[in-house]
Formats: structure tokens, C-alpha cells, sequence
């Protein structure tokens, strides 16, 4: 079998990992629309897009936890085991505790101002929130200070890195025999149906103790899915005939995927009264494994049509890389802090939601141009010491050089 490694990067992995985390500012942004709770809520808030972020909903996050296990696989073949973790310790922690008391802190307070129409400044909120109080509270659902919200991903990353590390670390070169192993096993039928059965069987079994609170501790269903395919990218990613399957089925996957999230949209569509009748809660079962089954074929057709079309570099590659995290550690504080802002103006909610789509892409992109300047401020934001452009470079610059 011919390592994937052979090449010096795997170019679609990267455009992968670009196109999820800008999917989270598009999923952010309608999570103020939807009814689904969220930290503010538009007036205007319905279930007219719900559809469409039932989409993305079951997979975008485990793709990226997927995403990360490869690359934490292709790292670990560039450094030692320490040195990784000590890199990816710098790289993750660093950012997640500047994201806790610097970035996120307004997303709370906007979020109590709306929902117990909270009064204090917000210099008084921040005393509150580093000394942890516990008293902002509506029908018994207390808010926990400090929080992580949105970069509860960038906590979990760094817990199965540590996890992921030591593994590696205890079987040594047999790690490398294990993800052979499993991909010669995942081929036909069973590159769909087994991974598919691992996520099913943590759902039914999980799911309803231990509902999703992004908290770490006790969060065993989120753990279960989401270690999954991180452990997943990490045995597969030096194995170039299963992503060579994957791509092949690429079609079969997108058909699977469609199907199911239409049957998902009919299920969670029926109205209330009809939805506690025993027809209805005898096909649920039946539904917990056409979600999973949407959760994983929708990752097979992304990583599927990503490697048949997106395997090439490009200075827009290597900008975007470097830029998506900087981004994501920004985008979901300044959806809530416009939003908030902007509902005096009482814009249509279309409009409203274009603005707040392209103002988040454009100030957080105008933030990393800062701060990628700025050595001081680059941990912070999660990029390494020295920077990947030059701090007069940019894409359109080298594309010019190359010609």
C-alpha cells in the first residue's frame, strides 16, 4: 500500500479544514434565526431555515475533529511525541484561556442583557464573571462563569491530542500496523456500515443520559463520537487506497447523505401533537441510525469530492490556513455583539443576515491582518511564533510574483 504521506501535503485536507470553519461563521449566524436556543435570538427568529442547518448540523464539527486527527497523525511523523504535545499545548491552550476572558466574556453578557435584561455595565459583568458567579439564572438554567462557548472545540482538541499522543507514544511503531490494518477492513460496503455501527451504537447508548453540554466533564456522548473520528483521521490518514475508496464512492456517499437529512427534516418536522404518538416514537430508533448515517456519509462526500478536486496548492491556500483559526476564535463574539447592535435598526432578517455573514468574514480577516503582524499578539490567536507570509505579503502579491 502507498502512504498518502508520499506527497509533501495533502492539499485538500487543508481546503477541507477551511471550508468547515467557514461553514461555522454561516451555521452561527442562522443559529440566531432558528428556534433552537442560542445566546441572543432575533425577533424575528422561526423555523424557516432550520432545514438547511439540519444540513450541516450532524457533521460539520466531527469533520473537523476528523480533519484534526490527520493532521495530528502527519505531525507525528515530522516530530517526536513530546514535542508535539508541547507544541499543540502552546498552540491551543494559550488562545483557549486568552478566548475565555478576553474574546468570549461579551457573547455572556449580551446574552444576559436579552434574556434577564441584565442592567449592570459591563465592566461590573466582568467582575462577576472572573470571580465564577453562578446567579445568572432564568427557570433554573443558571449561567456557568467563565465559559469557553464556541472554543469548547479548541478545549476537546487539546484533550485528544494529549490522549492521542500517549497512545501513539505507548504502541510506538505498531500504530502505523494498526491503521493498515484498518484500512484494508474498511473497504465496500464496510466503509460506510462500520464506522456508521460505531456511531449508532454510542447514540443509542449515550445520548439520552448524557445529552450534549460542551462542558467536558460528563459531555460522554459529544466524547464518543467526536474522539471517534479523531482516532479515525489519525489511523487513516497515511492510507492512500482507502481515500482513494472514499473518493471513488463520493457519489453513493452524496446520495446517502441527501437521503438521509431529507427523512431527518421530516422526522424533527412533525408537529407536536403527532410527534408523542407510540407511530411515531416507534420509528425513532430507526431515525437514531439515519443520523448517524448522515453524520458520516456527509464526511466521506466532503473528504470524497475534496480529494478529487481540491488537491492542489495555491497562495490562497496557504493564506486561508493560516487565517482560519484566527477567525474562528473571532467569528461567533462578533455574530452576537452585531446582532445585539444591530436590532433597533430592525433590518429584514435576510438583509440582516447577509450584513452579519459579510461583516464577520471582513472584520475578523482585518483582525488577522493585524495580529499576524504583531509577534506578541500570534499566540494568542493560535499561530505559531513566526508567520507563514511575510508581514507585506499577501496572496494577490505572490500570485503576481509567479507569473
Amino acid at each position: 500500500m502507498e502512504p498518502e504521506m508520499n506527497q509533501q501535503r495533502l492539499y485538500y485536507f487543508d481546503w477541507i479544514r477551511i471550508f468547515a470553519f467557514c461553514l461555522l461563521i454561516l451555521y452561527h449566524t442562522g443559529m440566531y434565526y432558528v428556534t433552537w436556543d442560542w445566546h441572543v435570538k432575533s425577533p424575528d427568529a422561526g423555523p424557516a431555515i432550520e432545514p438547511l442547518m439540519i444540513l450541516s448540523s450532524p457533521w460539520r464539527l466531527a469533520l473537523l475533529f476528523m480533519i484534526s486527527g490527520i493532521a495530528t497523525a502527519f505531525m507525528l511523523k515530522k516530530m517526536r511525541v513530546g514535542a508535539l504535545l508541547r507544541q499543540r499545548s502552546w498552540r491551543l491552550l494559550v488562545p483557549l484561556i486568552f478566548g475565555m476572558f478576553v474574546i468570549v466574556p461579551p457573547q455572556s453578557y449580551f446574552e444576559i442583557a436579552e434574556k434577564i435584561a441584565y442592567q449592570g455595565s459591563y465592566a461590573e459583568f466582568m467582575q462577576r464573571y472572573i470571580a465564577a458567579y453562578h446567579g445568572f439564572c432564568r427557570n433554573g438554567d443558571c449561567l456557568a462563569l467563565p465559559t469557553w462557548n464556541h472554543l469548547w472545540f479548541v478545549a476537546y482538541l487539546w484533550v485528544y491530542t494529549m490522549i492521542g499522543g500517549l497512545i501513539a507514544w505507548l504502541l510506538g511503531a505498531r500504530l502505523d500496523a494498526i491503521g493498515a490494518a484498518l484500512g484494508r477492513l474498511l473497504s465496500g460496503w464496510r466503509l460506510i456500515a462500520l464506522p456508521v455501527a460505531v456511531l449508532a451504537a454510542a447514540r443509542y447508548a449515550l445520548v439520552d443520559h448524557f445529552p450534549s453540554t460542551h462542558a467536558l466533564f460528563g459531555d460522554w456522548y459529544n466524547h464518543a463520537q467526536y474522539f471517534f473520528v479523531f482516532a479515525l483521521g489519525a489511523l487513516l490518514a497515511m492510507q492512500a487506497d482507502f481515500w482513494a475508496r472514499v473518493e471513488s464512492l463520493r457519489w453513493t456517499s452524496l446520495g446517502l447523505w441527501l437521503c438521509s437529512w431529507a427523512l431527518i427534516v421530516i422526522y424533527w418536522s412533525i408537529p407536536d401533537a403527532l410527534a408523542s404518538t407510540t407511530e411515531v416514537l416507534q420509528w425513532k430508533p430507526i431515525m437514531r441510525a439515519v443520523y448517524c448515517v448522515c453524520q458520516w456519509t456527509a464526511i466521506l462526500t466532503v473528504c470524497g469530492f475534496g480529494r478529487r478536486h481540491l488537491n492542489f496548492d495555491s497562495a490562497k491556500r496557504r493564506y486561508l490556513t493560516e487565517a482560519v483559526f484566527p477567525v474562528y476564535i473571532l467569528h461567533q463574539t462578533l455574530i452576537v455583539s452585531m446582532a445585539h447592535w444591530l436590532k433597533p435598526v430592525k433590518l429584514a432578517p435576510t438583509i440582516e443576515g447577509v450584513f452579519l455573514v459579510v461583516l464577520t468574514f471582513g472584520i475578523s480577516f482585518g483582525v488577522f491582518e493585524v495580529v499576524r503582524r504583531i509577534a506578541v499578539l500570534r499566540p494568542l490567536f493560535g499561530l505559531g511564533r513566526t508567520p507563514a507570509w511575510p508581514a507585506s505579503g499577501h496572496p494577490a502579491q505572490e500570485l503576481a510574483a509567479q507569473r
